[in-house]
C-alpha cells in the first residue's frame, strides 16, 4: 500500500454562499491528490503524456460528503494505492479538516491509455518500479496463474 499526503487550503473562490466547499470542488481537490501522489514518486502526469504517450483518463469516480469544509480551513487529502496498478489505477481519497475529522472520502478510477494507439494499456514501468516496494516488491500475477 502507498499513502500520500496534501493540504490544500479552502480558497473563497471555492465556497458557496454559506462558505462551504462548494461539493463539486472535491473532485478537483481528489486530482490534486492524485497528481502530486505521483510526483512523489518522481514522476509527473505531463512526463507520462508528453513523453510516455500515456493518458489517463477518468473511469469512475465515487464519493461520500460526511461533513462540510469551510473557508480558509487547511485539508489533508490522503491518497491511497491499496493495489499495484494493472490497466487500471485506483486511488483512494479521504479529506480531513484541521481537527482530522473526514469531511469527504471516495475513490476514483482511471486506466492507462496509449495516445497513439487509442487503446488501454498495461501501467508502465517507469510508474511500477517505485510502486512495488510498498506492495511487497511482488507484481500482482494475473487470476490464471493460480488456477490449478
Amino acid at each position: 500500500m502507498y499513502v500520500h499526503e496534501v493540504q490544500i487550503r479552502v480558497r473563497y473562490g471555492e465556497t458557496d454562499q454559506m462558505g462551504y466547499l462548494y461539493y463539486g470542488n472535491y473532485a478537483e481537490y481528489f486530482e490534486v491528490g492524485r497528481v502530486e501522489m505521483i510526483r512523489s514518486l518522481g514522476l509527473t502526469y505531463k512526463e507520462l503524456e508528453e513523453v510516455h504517450g500515456i493518458w489517463l483518463p477518468v473511469v469512475s469516480l465515487d464519493m461520500r460528503f460526511v461533513r462540510p469544509a469551510f473557508y480558509d480551513e487547511l485539508l489533508t487529502v490522503r491518497t491511497t494505492l491499496r493495489r499495484l496498478p494493472d490497466t487500471h489505477i485506483v486511488f483512494h481519497v479521504e479529506i480531513f479538516n484541521e481537527k482530522m475529522k473526514l469531511v469527504n472520502g471516495g475513490r476514483v478510477r482511471l486506466c492507462f491509455f496509449d495516445a497513439k494507439t487509442k487503446k488501454v494499456v498495461q501501467a508502465p514501468e517507469i510508474l511500477l518500479a517505485p510502486l512495488r516496494g510498498y506492495f511487497g516488491g511482488a507484481e500482482r500475477k494475473p487470476f490464471w496463474q493460480f488456477v490449478v
